[in-house]
């Protein structure tokens, strides 16, 4: 009872943080409707993300507060929730398939991008395994600080894929003309008020009860079952409001640009090399997946490579939701990422990693 409660509790932000997440939002909201405006691949999660990660660098104290982010993930889960239907789950006899070769993918690219790291940067192995494993950013964080690694280090190389590629994805597809296909979800009609109110309080329970159980990603899992399954069963007809979407895009793109907020320019210089360098091997051995997956399946290019994209779950999963992608198929691929990285990480770490002290010279 007592974790319901602690889960239910809102810490309010100070006044200075407050108006902090005002400047945040409204910088992301102005470079998402920019985006959106000229057209530009990714529109508004795209365009937040650049705008706040420009404003973050050039010293603005921007931040998302956690009220909000769990707001953002809440609507975001149930923006994906709201197109399931049986379209979308007919690939569900290759998930299996696919999800083993991304639990290979993603030991590869780790293992590869930690290699790079050490032999051309030199770096230290703790430090270099847990920049090069994508996603599950809090708990690499944990580990780095018990582990003594070089927190700042790998906050630019991890906070760089996930920016890069959520920048660089949708002109990728773009160019390539794969995401033209327009999903019949996305131009689904608004729920009724009824509708709209159970899948909130429904998002909401469920996302609770996730927490409870420390599932990963809880929020925006939790919003995406109850969703789900209240349009699975035929209860409710439609998804959220356009403008409601579109409020998620932006929060999770400005969430993502803020993150450059407490980083020196100094730190982000010196580490941008090693940055762009794992990123690129990390990429290269994904897209050798990629090509495999589409000349072995029925599975699309681009439901496939937004699926094995190294980047945060949330980023990606906006991203399905914006490019008209099968956010079922990458939904489950990202949270069997996660949870693959937060089981196999730790472990890894503790056999093969060492504390920073030991390599200091």
């Amino acid at each position: 009872m007592r974790q319901i409660i602690s889960s239910l509790a809102i810490d309010l932000p100070s006044r200075a943080k407050a108006l902090s997440a005002v400047e945040t939002l409204a910088i992301g909201t102005a470079g998402g409707l920019i985006f959106l405006v000229a057209h530009l691949p990714g529109g508004l999660i795209s365009g937040a993300m650049v705008a706040t990660g420009i404003a973050a660098i050039a010293g603005r104290p921007l931040l998302v507060p956690p009220i909000i982010t769990q707001t953002l993930l809440l609507l975001l889960g149930i923006s994906i929730g709201s197109v399931v239907s049986r379209d979308l789950i007919n690939h569900v006899s290759a998930y299996p398939v696919t999800i083993g070769l991304l639990a290979l993918a993603t030991f590869c690219s780790t293992f590869a991008s930690s290699v790079y790291l050490q032999r051309i940067h030199g770096w230290d192995r703790t430090s270099a395994f847990l920049a090069g494993s994508p996603g599950a950013l809090s708990q690499i964080t944990i580990l780095a600080v018990e582990r003594g690694a070089d927190l700042p280090a790998i906050a630019v190389v991890q906070t760089l894929r996930v920016i890069i590629l959520t920048a660089a994805l949708p002109l990728v597809l773009a160019l390539a003309g794969v995401t033209s296909a327009s999903s019949p979800a996305m131009t689904m009609a608004v729920a009724s008020p009824l509708g709209l109110a159970a899948m909130l309080v429904g998002s909401l329970a469920v996302s609770l009860l996730l927490q409870l159980i420390k599932f990963p990603a809880s929020w925006l899992f939790g919003a995406m079952l109850a969703a789900g399954i209240l349009h699975g069963i035929g209860w409710v007809d439609g998804g959220l409001p356009p403008w409601m979407r579109g409020v998620a895009l932006i929060g999770i793109g400005a969430l993502i640009g803020s993150r450059f907020a407490r980083m020196r320019v100094k730190t982000l210089v010196g580490h941008l090399h090693a940055g762009l360098g794992s990123f690129a091997v990390a990429v290269l051995i994904s897209a050798v997946f990629v090509v495999v997956i589409v000349l072995s399946t029925h599975v699309r290019f681009s439901d496939t490579i937004v699926a094995f994209a190294p980047g945060a779950m949330d980023a990606m999963m906006a991203l399905a939701l914006t490019l008209h992608i099968d956010p079922i198929f990458v939904g489950a691929h990202h949270l069997s990422r996660f949870v693959f990285v937060t089981i196999a990480t730790p472990g890894i770490v503790h056999l093969f990693g060492r504390p920073q002290d030991d390599v200091d010279d």
